[in-house]
């Protein structure tokens, strides 16, 4: 996933630690569920991105949501503020810090914003959910991992010489494993790692507490527990996420979106989700989308009225497989003073496999 969303371009922090509690705010409590060393790569990411932060508050509009970038695992607000300020303080004095294996940077991400309407909802969810409940969905056994890659790029805003910018990281590939209780885990993304090798995700958070599953930093074990019919779901999501993000409705659509991106929803739960989301006032279906690959479908998406952004998932128009997501601006608005006008992709990613594998770093048809 990916505003608020865990699947959207790179994180844009603030021009000191004192606007942090904002930030917070927006933020849901769950989804932030690991150790701040996780958000610290990101924090370098960033810092190489240059100096916007500092003079830009000026220009930051007053009712733009604040965006997080997908993250294969997030943090505590505690957590959030302690590396704000990091953030904050590295950007300001001009410090490089650490190198994170290079991605290529061109120009922003573009597309043309396609006509939304909420006429064929109810038919095209029909036919997805017919679709994922086909499709093949292992038990996982003890000991196993899920792994998924995928494809990605984001758009984001860079300064140089002082000039603030639109820039992107080129499509790249991305692997992540997760254990059944969530607890063990591994990340390969070459714009997130200090290290061609990846990094763990088998850490405890910043208090020295185990990981635990929620919506927003779900697990195997965690999605066998959810209820399978879509009132008692959406239900259950608004309770959990009242108060955060945008809207209620923007916030229940981008929390199902998270568990559609990188988790393993059992069979049940998996076709129940798509359901679930039509329920949401607001979803729309977009009949030309296209994931990070070029892949061509149809999208079942909503519009964040706060931000102006799309967010987009993308089926196959004939199988109606889930292929991908993206973020689209669809209202201009500005960012660190620079104009992110509609058709910008500020995210955009196509699943490539998803499956159950014996062991960490383990990838389908490898042995253990």
């Amino acid at each position: 996933m990916k505003a608020n969303q865990s699947r959207q371009s790179p994180v844009e922090w603030e021009e000191s630690a004192s606007l942090l509690p904002q930030a917070g705010r927006d933020l849901p409590a769950g989804r932030h569920q690991f150790h701040k060393e996780r958000l610290m790569a990101h924090i370098q990411q960033d810092s190489r991105r240059g100096e916007h932060m500092a003079t830009a508050g000026s220009d930051r509009p007053k009712n733009r949501g604040f965006r997080m970038p997908r993250l294969a695992i997030a943090l505590p607000v505690a957590a959030l503020a302690v590396a704000g300020a990091v953030v904050a303080g590295t950007a300001l004095s001009g410090g490089a810090g650490a190198q994170l294996a290079d991605v290529a940077t061109g120009p922003a991400l573009t597309t043309q914003v396609s006509p939304a309407s909420a006429k064929g909802l109810n038919q095209l969810i029909d036919q997805i959910s017919l679709a994922a409940s086909a499709e093949p969905r292992p038990v996982m056994k003890p000991g196993q991992y899920v792994y998924i890659e995928s494809q990605s790029a984001d758009t984001f805003v860079q300064s140089t010489d002082d000039k603030s910018s639109l820039a992107s990281h080129a499509l790249h590939k991305r692997q992540i494993w997760h254990s059944a209780d969530g607890t063990k885990g591994w990340l390969i993304d070459p714009a997130v790692n200090e290290s061609p090798e990846g990094e763990t995700l088998s850490l405890p958070d910043e208090q020295g507490h185990p990981f635990k599953a929620s919506l927003n930093g779900p697990s195997y074990d965690f999605l066998t527990t959810l209820p399978t019919d879509p009132d008692e779901l959406l239900k259950m999501i608004y309770k959990e996420e009242r108060g955060h993000g945008n809207s209620p409705d923007q916030q229940a659509f981008t929390t199902i979106g998270d568990l559609l991106g990188e988790s393993y929803p059992p069979a049940e739960l998996y076709s129940a989700l798509f359901r679930t989301a039509a329920k949401i006032p607001g979803v729309v279906v977009v009949d030309d989308a296209q994931d990070a690959i070029g892949r061509t479908g149809v999208a079942v998406a909503r519009l964040d009225e706060t931000s102006g952004e799309r967010q987009e998932w993308i089926f196959d128009k004939k199988t109606h497989v889930f292929l991908g997501e993206r973020t689209v601006q669809v209202e201009e608005v500005s960012e660190y003073g620079v104009a992110m006008k509609p058709g910008t992709v500020l995210y955009t990613d196509a699943i490539t496999d998803r499956a159950i594998v014996d062991g960490m770093k383990q990838t389908p048809g490898q042995k253990a």
